[in-house]
């Protein structure tokens, strides 16, 4: 049976004030748009992967060990502990043995440079359609892995949800034999669906086990807010994250130490991932010539998102801060992954030294004021407070999310 979107309207009149005014709207009416998923089976999911992966799959492994800064759309690769075979639990290594790479759609973008064998192994896949970063790191001496912030495609023209660029990360772990420990969610994302359940499930079956999906403990009031703007039931929500990680907190990654750091002020619940010289800021610091996330989601603020700046720029200078986004402008052709704190402190156009907090505020303020809201608001936050999984479907097979509309100028 197919499925189905359905669009629940919620007016309201004149200009748009921000996001912080459009959530408080309550929708009234509803119509229906067809969705549709292409799902893996347990049968074809390995096959399917690596035929989509040929084209591609060779710049996974290029090394460049005199990268310069436009090539920070990169993979990070010790140079001492290359990943091995024998790493591979029995499920990844079976499909991986009977497999060979294949083509695959070219969303998103690879390649290399070399850290110390003491780092973790950084593999970056940027998702072009929503300007996101997605990161599969792995300590090198026990080739354990986690998956940062992993995006599920979705067509909101045609309703399609498909699974490329989820399928391309599995891969990339199929080939180098990592073992996936953890999904890592930097917070509930506004502008994309994440795909942690959907490789939960994969990852679960291939490796026998089920890698917990984390998050920082403050998503259960954000799940709260949006169930009941979107009129999701609790059943929805409670329980579909495994860990709810503490501000500080601190777990193994192979024998390697990852801290969750609470980075509030585009969400409340906003956390980033330090292991090594590295963190993995998600939606709070971006390139320095972009600045910084928006604030004007409910329970963001400019204030907070300042204080979370300056706590990232504290750190060393050589440590280097992978960011969630990337949206290049006109002089930069490519997307770029990281720069140091050295580099964000000179160069950031937001928070560089120079810049005061009342200075902040004031420019994140003006800025937030001339966007518009994410091209898939309504349709990621729906899903990622459910963990990444569907809407539960009706009696007829259906399942449905709701879209509110702006009326202008309309009177019914």
């Amino acid at each position: 049976m197919g499925e189905y979107l359905r669009t629940e309207i919620s007016s309201y009149k004149g200009t748009d004030q921000g996001l912080q005014h459009h959530f408080k709207h309550v929708g009234q009416r509803a119509s229906s748009l067809p969705l549709s998923s292409q799902r893996a089976t347990a049968r074809c999911l390995s096959s399917r992967i690596m035929e989509k992966n040929r084209a591609s799959h060779q710049q996974f492994d290029v090394v460049n060990p005199c990268a310069t800064h436009e090539s920070r759309n990169a993979s990070i690769l010790p140079t001492s502990r290359q990943p091995c075979r024998r790493h591979l639990s029995s499920g990844l290594a079976s499909v991986a043995s009977r497999s060979n790479p294949q083509n695959f759609q070219r969303r998103a973008s690879f390649s290399a440079v070399v850290t110390p064998p003491t780092e973790p192994i950084i593999h970056s896949v940027f998702e072009k359609t929503t300007g996101t970063w997605q990161y599969l790191i792995a300590d090198p001496s026990t080739l354990s892995a986690a998956i940062i912030d992993p995006v599920l495609d979705y067509d909101p023209v045609t309703q399609v949800i498909s699974t490329c660029t989820a399928d391309t990360l599995l891969a990339m772990a199929i080939e180098k034999g990592y073992k996936i420990d953890r999904i890592l969610e930097t917070h509930a994302h506004a502008d994309h669906l994440t795909a942690a359940f959907y490789l939960q499930k994969q990852v679960t079956r291939l490796q026998g086990h089920m890698p917990p999906t984390c998050i920082g403990k403050r998503i259960r009031q954000v799940q709260k807010m949006f169930g009941e703007k979107y009129g999701v039931q609790a059943e929805e929500y409670d329980g579909v994250f495994d860990r709810f990680l503490e501000d500080d907190e601190t777990f193994s990654l192979g024998d390697m130490e990852v801290t969750a750091i609470h980075l509030p002020g585009h969400t409340p619940d906003h956390l980033g991932y330090k292991i090594g010289d590295h963190v993995f800021c998600g939606d709070s610091i971006f390139h320095a010539d972009i600045g910084s996330a928006r604030c004007d989601f409910p329970g963001g603020s400019a204030h907070d998102l300042f204080r979370s700046g300056r706590r990232l720029l504290a750190l060393p200078g050589n440590v280097k801060i992978w960011t969630g986004h990337d949206y290049p402008p006109n002089d930069r052709t490519m997307p770029m992954a990281f720069m140091t704190v050295e580099e964000h402190r000179k160069q950031n156009k937001h928070l560089s030294d120079s810049v005061t907090e009342e200075d902040f505020v004031h420019l994140r303020k003006e800025r937030d004021a001339t966007l518009g809201e994410p091209r898939l608001l309504h349709q990621s936050l729906q899903i990622n407070i459910r963990g990444g999984r569907p809407p539960k479907p009706t009696a007829l097979g259906h399942s449905f999310l709701h879209l509110p509309m702006k009326l202008k100028g309309v009177e019914f």
